[in-house]
């Protein structure tokens, strides 16, 4: 141990605060004044540089060539893309103080922006869809969320919330609503609604009668004010070229502590249903401003303690006694300081050359997740050198093991088989462009890809932990998943393969072993299979592997349902049932066949299942394992059955034929020498 690195620090240190405290009369300091702690933003239009860095654009949402935020994007890439039952997000790249903790008082924020909801002539043509009203589609709300990658779901949902996540989830919300939804207490189809924790109002306001109409295609501005001490929200809206409303359409009491966390990110959702509406942002301006507490040193002088020591009569004695001590302890450690630095003055070399060392090794910070390459040493000492006590699973491609990222972030590592790419001849190169082009991808119900790691012929892929495990462990484990939790899995996968789809990529790899489970009971989809594939082959994969999605996605659902796995001996089965086949789409198709589809359904479940719901979702199962040119519907279409929303189409009455018992992508590769992909 050298005691010029520690030794003469912790000298110096103690000599800072003798004197410190000598000047200051043996006191602490004192809580200091509070302070304003403000955040301002401003946005006259959303195509500068300035925004594309600090507006993040979520789920189906764009910026037009006129500088306007679109939710959704009414000019996707992929020109078949319905713009129904869609949701996105824009908000504020960065997290804002809303929240003061040591005194639980909000934040005061003032947000003014001009929108303009443009209603698609045919839905009013066509009437309503039996939530009241007609027009509209479905509303644009500004929100305080507590992440910035949540994406609600559409529809009556705004994108502001879901089912799955609504009791967990802090968000309060100002909703500017087109669309009538019994369900949720709207009063009509013009509304302006708060939001807090909940997608049902805690308050509505109808805008009808203050002569307003969100639906008429006029640019409207809101203006919303809110004070945090006092808990006091006003809203004011009206068209934006008659300036500001002298009435506001809201003022009074609001209570907001409880639904925030002390930073927050601020920004607007939106959503369509079964009528389409473009919710566009034109302008935004955000001013924040919350209370602190600053502790400082106390404002007191050596004179005005010598003259309040002088006046105090019998005091003065002590204190010179006390600065002797002081002054004699002062000397005394600058004595020793000094003699250190003297013995230590032949190490000055050894200590430069240290220096240098370390400065060698020191690393661009970088974001804290933004996904990156690690180096074998980090993945290494993540995994204890690839211990077997960290192993969670293996196949003859690949191991994976738990680890712990020297930042305490709790990581998956994917190690795929040095062998496997030396025998099967695999594009390893290609592999890894695969990887960095997933790794891009956000959604809520995605595993996201933390980094990978391409050192000494390794090939690494490492994904954020999923604490509470895989889909399998629910189903076939010790206890029973209710209706309602299996209901929200099967539709949170559904919601990560259309986005997957819309963003012109295939997971390849989807089956229950693969759909991992949040500590909300939040499902994620995740081990995604990666094409071992020349670009030729890729070509041929990537044309066939959605379909194989939505195929492999309905054998998952029949699974749900069931609660048993799609292969399944007999011995295991019912002995006596002449009709239970080892596989399970076969009896599927057989129980269907012989217009018996409850026995599919999971009994374990008892009374709380919802019988109608369960066999809706036995259908949806068999339609997508339709062939591609018999009615296999696409992912979006999926989304629309699992939601209710629309009539599922009437399924054959005979199983269909097809070349493998799964077309999935896994088993066509299996089949070809052309490419093999990842289980």
């Amino acid at each position: 141990m050298a005691p010029n690195t520690i030794f003469l620090p912790t000298l110096i240190t103690l000599i800072i605060f003798f004197v410190h405290v000598e000047s200051t009369g043996h006191k602490k300091p004192e809580n200091g004044v509070a302070i304003n702690v403000t955040k301002h933003f401003s946005f006259p239009g959303f195509n500068s540089p300035n925004s594309g860095h600090n507006i993040m654009l979520l789920g189906s949402s764009t910026v037009d060539k006129t500088g306007r935020i679109q939710i959704p994007d009414k000019n996707p890439k992929d020109i078949d893309v319905d713009l129904k039952h869609l949701a996105g997000r824009a908000i504020y790249a960065y997290p804002v103080r809303v929240f003061d903790p040591v005194t639980r008082t909000p934040a005061s924020f003032e947000a003014t922006f001009s929108f303009q909801l443009e209603t698609v002539e045919s839905n009013v043509s066509k009437g309503g869809d039996g939530s009241g009203g007609s027009g509209g589609g479905s509303g644009f709300t500004f929100m305080l969320a507590p992440d910035e990658f949540t994406v609600g779901r559409p529809g009556p949902w705004l994108g502001m919330l879901n089912d799955a996540c609504a009791e967990e989830y802090k968000a309060v919300g100002i909703e500017f609503d087109t669309r009538e939804n019994v369900e949720f207490g709207d009063p009509n189809d013009n509304h302006i609604g708060i939001n807090l924790g909940s997608i049902v109002s805690t308050i509505t306001i109808n805008v009808s009668e203050f002569g307003l109409d969100l639906k008429n295609g006029e640019i409207q501005r809101a203006w919303i004010d809110y004070q945090g001490p006092n808990r006091v929200l006003s809203i004011r809206m009206g068209p934006e070229n008659r300036g500001y409303p002298s009435k506001p359409v809201f003022k009074g009491k609001l209570d907001i502590s409880e639904f925030l966390n002390e930073y927050m990110f601020v920004g607007f959702s939106a959503s369509t249903g079964n009528f389409t509406e473009i919710h566009n942002l034109i302008s935004w301006n955000f001013t924040s401003t919350s209370r602190a507490s600053l502790r400082v040193p106390l404002l007191e002088t050596c004179e005005s303690r010598l003259v309040r020591g002088n006046g105090g009569g019998g005091g003065g004695g002590g204190g010179d006694l006390n600065g002797f001590f002081i002054f004699m302890s002062v000397v005394l450690l600058a004595v020793v300081a000094f003699v250190s630095l003297y013995y230590n003055r032949k190490r000055g070399t050894e200590k430069s050359n240290a220096v240098a060392m370390l400065s060698e090794v020191k690393e661009r910070p970088r974001p804290p997740n933004k996904p990156r390459r690690f180096t074998i040493s980090e993945v290494s000492t993540a995994t204890r050198c690839f211990d077997e006590l960290h192993k969670v699973a293996h196949d003859e491609r690949s191991e994976t093991y738990h680890g712990t990222l020297l930042n305490g972030c709790h990581v998956v590592v994917k190690r795929f088989s040095v062998e496997y790419f030396k025998s099967s001849g695999v594009n390893r190169r290609h592999v890894c462009k695969q990887i960095k082009a997933m790794s891009k991808l956000r959604h809520p119900n995605l595993v996201p890809i933390r980094g990978w790691c391409f050192d000494h012929q390794e090939t690494m892929v490492v994904y954020d932990y999923v604490p509470n495990g895989v889909l399998d462990d629910w189903l076939y484990g010790n206890g029973v998943l209710p209706w309602s939790r299996r209901l929200k899995v099967v539709r949170d996968v559904a919601h990560a393969l259309n986005y997957l789809h819309s963003q012109k990529r295939a997971h390849k790899n989807v089956k229950t072993s693969s759909v991992f489970i949040d500590v909300s009971v939040r499902a994620l989809l995740g081990d995604f299979g990666f094409v071992m594939a020349g670009p030729e082959s890729n070509r041929f994969m990537e044309s066939i592997s959605q379909p194989t999605d939505v195929f492999e996605f309905g054998v998952v659902l029949l699974e749900v349902v069931a609660g048993r796995n799609r292969y399944r001996s007999r011995t295991e089965s019912d002995p006596e049932s002449d009709a239970l086949d080892s596989d399970l789409l076969q009896w599927a198709w057989t129980m269907h066949e012989m217009n018996e589809k409850e026995k599919v359904v999971d009994v374990k479940m008892g009374p709380v299942l919802n019988l109608d719901q369960a066999i809706r979702l036995v259908e949806i199962g068999l339609l997508c394992t339709l062939k591609e040119n018999a009615g296999r519907p696409n992912m979006a279409e999926v989304m629309e059955y699992l939601n209710f929303e629309t009539e599922i189409p009437k399924l054959p009455t005979r199983r269909p034929v097809t070349l493998f018992p799964y077309t999935s992508t896994t088993q066509l590769c299996n089949n070809s020498y052309m490419c093999a992909s990842f289980k």
